[in-house]
């Protein structure tokens, strides 16, 4: 009987052991040195790293150049999971609407995948001339406003991580073309607050979107609205970057409040 009990109680240990690495990790945005994860925890330095080896090479920590470990992207993807979608579909759902009913353009509400935004919520326009989006397609990170401004707020080493990674396909002729140009954009967005695609994905169509941050500034997800040039104008864009401005901070608000 004891030793049953000590076999079941022996990975509870383990697992709480680890939690506490990660939770260690999650409240350090620029990551943590073998020796603070120890420190921190409570937990001894041998054991410490050979968690923190498995949880590399699983591919749910990395090291950065100073030998930091930084919570890694299949850690990540795995919080913004199927659940997590589905909580963020219902909670936006009013805020679509009313961005929706307020600009009558197309409201999207998107999170990135990989090196893709992927579309987890669409109200298409009552115009008979529309943008196209439906829920689950998927588009290059460089040419969305979506997609943009998810990466202008990433922490700056996710961020480039994923500049060095992205393929700059060129889908129109005004799709931005390489990382350097990008990162030009992805500064103006930071500081304005919003992001414009402006015929990068589709040509004649505009689209404005906001980024969709936690109580901690993380960003989660985006919202946007799209439209025909005609439509959507360059002297309108400022009233349908507040249009999504107010509702991406509406989601943000009841996404705090509902944990």
């Amino acid at each position: 009987m004891i030793r049953a009990r000590q076999s079941k109680s022996a990975p509870v240990g383990v697992v709480g052991k680890v939690l506490r690495i990660l939770e260690a990790l999650d409240g350090s945005a620029t990551g943590l040195q073998l020796r603070q994860i120890a420190q921190q925890t409570g937990i001894h330095k041998s054991t410490a790293y050979r968690f923190l080896a498995h949880l590399e090479g699983a591919g749910y920590l990395f090291r950065d150049d100073s030998g930091a470990y930084v919570i890694g992207p299949r850690l990540t993807q795995l919080g913004a999971g199927v659940s997590f979608h589905g909580t963020l579909r219902k909670i936006s759902r009013p805020a679509l609407v009313k961005v929706w009913r307020t600009t009558k353009e197309t409201a999207n509400l998107a999170v990135v995948d990989g090196h893709e935004v992927l579309y987890l919520d669409v109200i298409e326009s009552a115009h008979m001339f529309r943008m196209d989006s439906q829920v689950g397609m998927r588009r290059a990170l460089n040419c969305t406003a979506l997609g943009k401004a998810v990466l202008a707020f990433l922490p700056l080493d996710q961020r480039e991580e994923m500049l060095a990674s992205l393929t700059f396909e060129r889908i129109t002729s005004h799709t931005i073309p390489d990382a350097a140009r990008l990162r030009k954009e992805l500064a103006k967005i930071l500081r304005q607050g919003f992001a414009v695609d402006d015929q990068e994905a589709v040509l004649g169509a505009r689209c404005v979107a906001a980024p969709i941050l936690d109580g901690s500034g993380k960003i989660l997800a985006a919202l946007s609205v799209s439209g025909p040039i005609t439509r959507i104008s360059r002297d309108k864009i400022p009233s349908f970057a507040a249009s999504v401005k107010s509702a991406a901070k509406d989601i943000s608000s009841r996404l705090n409040h509902s944990n």
